[in-house]
């Protein structure tokens, strides 16, 4: 019993450890980022329990794409059941800007997707052309999801409602911060990586 007990000790102390590790990592590295606080929120749990934390530039970056492909999708929805069936909060809401941005959200998601995807397969060599041409993929589809989300964003300024522009509004810039953050962290997978 007593070296049963050892154990589960040291086993404690070693996970101890590699927790502290990997959340200096995870903050250290969101400073680059411009939302450096919503960066360590997003990140701090992911995974989930038992999951290990990333622990490079690369699967921290991905680790950041997944936040803001669940993010942009739970936006998505968002939007999407403002519009509901007739396109609109009975026609009040700016039915036009709302579904136009709806259709926006559902871009960002594919970049986003699309980039997370990329990341996470076979780039090649690190430093080799190939791998140079995957990492570039990958930051011009966060560059249009960014570009989705602004535009969703600056769409709501014409004919949509208060109401309807501040419940979407807040929705989109919490995807956009944590679409920055992605591409910031993207920025930093160097070729060694």
């Amino acid at each position: 019993m007593a070296l049963l007990l050892a154990a589960f000790a040291a086993a404690a102390t070693a996970n101890s450890g590699a927790a502290p590790a990997a959340s200096d990592f995870i903050r250290k590295s969101c400073r680059a980022t411009q939302y450096p606080a919503v960066c360590v929120q997003s990140l701090a749990s992911y995974g989930g329990a038992g999951a290990p934390p990333p622990r490079s530039p690369r699967e921290l970056a991905r680790a950041a794409l997944s936040v803001s492909v669940d993010k942009a999708r739970s936006a998505s929805t968002y939007v999407g059941h403002i519009c509901g069936p007739g396109g609109g909060r009975g026609g009040a809401g700016g039915a036009g800007p709302v579904r136009d941005c709806l259709e926006n959200m559902a871009d960002s998601v594919g970049h986003l997707r699309d980039a997370a995807q990329e990341l996470g397969g076979n780039m090649g060599r690190a430093g080799s052309p190939g791998f140079k041409w995957h990492l570039s993929n990958v930051q011009t589809w966060c560059s249009a999801a960014l570009t989705d989300e602004n535009t969703c964003l600056d769409g709501l300024s014409r004919g949509v409602d208060a109401a309807t522009r501040s419940a979407i509004r807040g929705k989109i810039v919490e995807v956009a911060q944590v679409t920055s953050n992605a591409l910031a962290l993207v920025n930093r997978v160097a070729p060694a990586n």
